[in-house]
């Protein structure tokens, strides 16, 4: 189906090249983190953007980052879904082993907290992600996420004690 979109106003390309240029590598670390494939991250990324330029401009001008969080972060969502109704029909594949020199550069420690991150409930580790990575207040996690602030605090301070939890066992 083929469908006609609006073209976007003269103004949107200069305003989305520059969120580009400042929020791609946080927004891809971000998604990287979530569905664990960097390929599929870039996919997710450049999907957010490409929706926000069609969406230009926003009702609020000062929602495009948390447009662009928030749609990283659903697209994940969508990612993780359709790669768990995959492996309902197709045996699990095993992954190979990640190079030598990735083993160097990512070191044991961050490949440990990462286990024990992606160990955790889909929202508990949003929560974390957001709070600890992107460094972002707990209202602009809740409004993210689509939460009350007091939920985005509970989620974090539990998920924080299980984490540690866990990198204990691991050690």
């Amino acid at each position: 189906m083929v469908s006609i979109s609006r073209p976007a106003p003269v103004d949107a390309q200069g305003a989305v090249s520059a969120l580009y240029q400042q929020h791609w590598v946080g927004l891809l670390r971000l998604a990287v983190l979530m569905v664990d494939d960097r390929q599929a991250a870039e996919d997710v990324v450049q999907e957010a953007f490409a929706e926000l330029y069609r969406h230009w401009p926003l009702r609020a001008s000062d929602a495009a980052l948390t447009y662009l969080r928030t749609a990283v972060l659903n697209r994940s969502r969508s990612v993780l879904r359709r790669r768990k109704v995959a492996r309902l029909y197709i045996p699990p594949h095993q992954a190979p082993n990640a190079s030598a020199e990735s083993d160097a550069v990512l070191g044991e420690e961050r490949s440990q907290v990462q286990q024990a991150l992606h160990a955790l409930p889909r929202r508990t580790r949003e929560v974390l992600v957001l709070r600890y990575y992107l460094d972002l207040p707990f209202a602009e996690i809740a409004q993210t996420l689509g939460i009350s602030e007091s939920s985005a605090r509970a989620t974090s301070s539990r998920g924080l004690a299980v984490l540690t939890e866990r990198l204990k066992e691991l050690r």
